[in-house]
């Protein structure tokens, strides 16, 4: 329940575009993948620079609307993803899962964007 707390509180501050705060639950060696453009980033201030670059060109809000706990130090968030491109339209209108491997304290070492079940 903690870490579903957690990643609650980055979704939120995600969403309300609060970057600091969002980072706060990253390991500074975060490993992340870039859903936007491919490939991965290393490193929080990686997804610091990736999410302000994000934001200025599109705006995504993800809703966590499941957790599940497969290991220990794994949760499965099933997220309803919707992005609009800046004039509001929208172009991403998806459910996905988010797959958080989490290091002893609780931050996120590694996320990983798997399809959702249908």
């Amino acid at each position: 329940m903690e870490h579903e707390q957690l990643l609650a509180r980055l979704y939120d501050a995600f969403n309300r575009r609060d970057v600091e705060a969002a980072v706060t639950g990253l390991h500074p060696d975060v490993q992340w993948p870039n859903g936007w453009e491919g490939g991965w980033l290393h490193g929080r201030e990686a997804v610091r620079t990736y999410w302000l670059r994000q934001w200025q060109e599109i705006n995504p809000i993800v809703e966590p609307v499941g957790f599940s706990h497969p290991m220990a130090s794994v949760v499965r968030v099933a997220v309803h993803q919707v992005v609009r491109d800046l004039t509001g339209a929208v172009t991403v209108d998806a459910r996905v899962i988010h797959a958080y491997h989490l290091d002893e304290t609780g931050l996120v070492m590694r996320m990983d964007i798997e399809p959702s079940p249908s």
